[in-house]
């Protein structure tokens, strides 16, 4: 593919602003179903965007150019994303107001440099340790709402639920990241595997698949840009793109517009300790992403 720098930006901030308003979806929706059937309804609709989008492109002969090893990996890292990881973020959702939440799960960039210490044997420098201790200073004040001294916290569960969906996110790139496979087809299959695991879990659970239908209506835009256009338009984005580090530094760009939907779709009042909490957040990833450009 030809690189194009303009085009690249363009895919970029398609990308960004996409992203940025995926916070207000997932509450909006989580009004009208619960995050099980939010997960369900959402991940289906990536599943068939995910086909249609490879069968477009006619990438179907890939398929049997990896082992079963490779797909048995592939299908492990389903059960992770989508079942796992989105049900314990959504269930962050319906415990907290989408201004903490979607800061806090901001953190999984730096939750990946720590597990990939411990998995990949990288090694952790005082940057990274800086970092660490600047961003969840940051997620501090904004679980507090700023009063640092009494520990009051909205729902510690949902803080809980959060911080885990870094983890979850961080492990399934870490192990994403080692099988050499198409992203296309890699989604794809995790999402193959991953519908049916929900399915299961809705059936022991005995969750009703039917639900109303401006909560459907969400679910498809979830599954739609969350899950699936999105992506899409980044990987351009990163092809078209001269210099993948000019790409990359836009995603800060969205946790702040994500707070403008989130007061104007949602109505919360930001509160002062959001937007100081989430400015430590971005320094502290920014301190990190120095050390990873020195090295």
């Amino acid at each position: 593919m030809e690189k194009n720098q303009s085009k690249a930006y363009l895919f970029a901030f398609l990308s960004v602003f996409l992203w940025s308003t995926v916070a207000s979806a997932f509450k909006l929706s989580l009004h009208y179903l619960n995050a099980t059937q939010l997960l369900f309804y959402a991940s289906s609709v990536s599943l068939v965007l995910l086909f249609c989008v490879i069968s477009y492109q006619k990438k179907w002969l890939l398929f049997k150019h990896y082992s079963i090893k490779i797909y048995w990996h592939l299908s492990l890292l389903g059960v992770i994303n989508p079942f796992t990881y989105y049900l314990v973020l959504f269930h962050a959702y319906e415990l907290l107001p989408a201004q903490e939440v979607q800061p806090i799960n901001y953190t999984w960039a730096l939750m990946l440099s720590y597990l990939s210490v411990m998995i990949l044997k990288h090694q952790i420098s005082l940057y990274d340790i800086l970092a660490g201790f600047i961003c969840y200073f940051g997620v501090f004040v904004i679980s507090t709402h700023g009063e640092l001294l009494s520990f009051s916290f909205t729902d510690l569960n949902g803080i809980g639920l959060a911080l885990f969906s870094t983890v979850l996110w961080s492990l399934y790139w870490i192990y994403t990241t080692k099988l050499n496979v198409d992203p296309l087809i890699g989604l794809f299959v995790n999402f193959l595997v991953g519908v049916p695991c929900i399915v299961g879990y809705m059936f022991i659970q005995n969750i009703a698949f039917t639900g109303d239908v401006y909560g459907m209506l969400g679910a498809f835009y979830v599954g739609l840009f969350e899950m699936g256009i999105t992506f899409i338009l980044w990987l351009q984005a990163m092809r078209y793109s001269t210099n993948t580090a000019k790409i990359a530094n836009l995603i800060f760009l969205s946790p702040f517009l994500s707070l403008l939907f989130i007061a104007y779709f949602l109505k919360e009042e930001i509160l002062p300790s959001t937007f100081i909490g989430l400015i430590l957040i971005i320094a502290g990833l920014l301190v990190q992403q120095k050390e990873r450009f020195r090295r």
